[in-house]
């Protein structure tokens, strides 16, 4: 089963599900709301249900060629002491994939260089689904998917977290001696994600009241972790404060009742924001992508299709969404001396195998099979530019 498609939004999910449609057949037009693509978003981990993901794409070599594994890091507190530490050759032993990271910019350029250049449109604000002349619209839309609320207007939308993320990538390369790493202090944690040129992605995350700013957050990041163990003060010292984003977190706490609405499916963050705490994000989004453009191709039907696809990522994304959410509420948010000594107790006692056991629940995904209906690759998004903007209303 084929047509045409249109998929509203080009973050991760969206263009990794323009990916899925376009090899197996379908014409695709992605509608970006942003005029100008700057990829922000720092950096990311990906698991290997993520990667395998890409694997199915097609993408996945170029990712792994593009990308970072992650052999060694862990948990620590912030003097220095190892919590937990992973162990990412077991891991890829355990599924044949490892953890890598990847600066988004990067992964965003390897997908759109999969789709034809012509199918993307910038500046394109889309009110309603409904007048989109499509056989499928996929919302791709993000955490405040205007689409999600026209379909679910009871749905109370997305909910703040309690805590605020403030990241960066370095400017040089910083030397560190681990891949990987947490640092979870009352309330707060740091963490890092090294690049193959060198250079990492670092994070800050902070129980805070919704929108507060700071004239100068790489001073009020010294403040709240320059005491703490390297190479954190290396890495905030190896940043250009205009590099800085700051977002507060949000997540859908209260689930969708359904994934799928006529010709219209829900995908990635429009569809189940979660908190970051167990990295999961965009991996989820990309399961989603595999998953719908799969089900498309295995027929017979939109509507059965679109039945299948919801039946197979709701109970899923939805689950992951209530896990990180706990993982977020024992990492980094709590506060409370005795609470936080009982947490590191059990993480420094748990068995050696704890942390990839943990992984492995989320990890732990088979893809379905793609019909690789390969359209030509003469005309790649990196020939021309993406088409001018347009409303859609």
């Amino acid at each position: 089963m084929a047509g045409r498609a249109v998929v509203v939004g080009a973050g991760i999910g969206g263009l990794a599900a323009a990916v899925g449609l376009h090899r197996t057949g379908w014409e695709v037009t992605v509608l970006e709301r942003a005029a100008v693509l700057d990829d922000a978003g720092a950096g990311i981990s990906l698991a290997p249900n993520g990667i395998r993901a890409l694997d199915a794409l097609g993408v996945g070599p170029a990712v792994r060629e593009a990308a970072r594994r992650q052999y060694t890091g862990g948990t620590r507190t912030p003097g220095g002491r190892w919590l937990s530490r992973m162990d990412g050759a077991a891991l890829e032993r355990a599924l044949g994939t490892p953890m890598t990271g990847i600066p988004r910019a990067e992964l965003h350029r390897l997908l759109r260089a999969e789709l034809p250049a012509s199918c993307l449109i910038v500046g394109a604000e889309v009110e309603s689904a409904e007048d989109l002349d499509a056989d499928l619209v996929v919302a791709a839309d993000g955490l405040r998917s205007r689409i999600r609320t026209a379909l679910f207007p009871g749905h109370p939308g997305p909910a703040y977290s309690g805590s605020t993320v403030l990241r960066a990538i370095t400017a040089e390369p910083v030397p560190l001696d681990t891949d990987f790493e947490l640092t979870w202090g009352p309330g707060a944690e740091f963490g890092h994600i090294a690049f193959t040129d060198g250079r990492a992605e670092w994070h800050a995350v902070i129980n805070s009241p919704a929108g507060v700013r700071h004239r100068d957050p790489l001073a009020v990041l010294r403040r709240r972790f320059g005491a703490w163990h390297r190479p954190i003060p290396d890495l905030l010292d190896a940043t250009r404060p205009e590099d800085v984003l700051h977002h507060d977190i949000h997540e859908l706490a209260v689930p969708l009742p359904c994934f799928a609405v006529g010709r219209v499916a829900l995908l990635g963050d429009a569809a189940h924001a979660m908190t970051p705490n167990l990295g999961q994000g965009a991996c989820q989004a990309l399961e989603d992508a595999v998953t719908l453009a799969a089900e498309l191709a295995a027929g017979p039907s939109l509507p059965a299709a679109l039945a299948r696809y919801d039946a197979a990522r709701r109970p899923r994304t939805q689950s992951v969404t209530r896990a990180a959410r706990r993982a977020g509420r024992m990492g980094q948010q709590l506060t409370h001396p005795l609470a936080l000594a009982a947490r590191n107790t059990a993480l420094r006692l748990a068995p050696s195998g704890a942390t990839i056991r943990a992984i492995l629940r989320h990890a732990d995904w088979t893809p379905p099979a793609l019909d690789r209906c390969l359209n030509g690759d003469a005309d790649r998004a990196g020939e021309a530019p993406p088409a001018p903007a347009r409303t859609v209303r």
